[in-house]
């Protein structure tokens, strides 16, 4: 049998490509866990949080008033910087 060089099908079939997303569910990417707005808020908030209960701490040599500001100042920068990245 003679092979058609002309056919519009290629001698070897292309490989899936890596971005496609079809086939089995498994291969499909899992959405993120946090989104990163949500995700950059929290770790800025812990972040200054913990430099504030330090400083308390350096201040006082309290742990309780050092782990009650650092726990506050979180919880009130999760607010703020909600609405500033926003």
């Amino acid at each position: 049998m003679a092979q058609d060089h002309h056919s519009s099908e290629p001698a070897r079939p292309e490989p899936p490509s890596p971005h496609s997303n079809v086939g089995s569910p498994s291969t499909a990417t899992p959405p993120p866990f946090l989104p990163l707005h949500t995700t950059v808020v929290l770790l800025v908030a812990a972040f200054i949080g913990v430099a504030m209960g330090g400083l308390m701490f350096l201040a006082d040599r309290s742990v309780a008033k050092a782990v009650f500001t650092g726990l506050t100042i979180t919880g009130a920068c999760i607010v703020g910087l909600r609405k500033m990245i926003g």
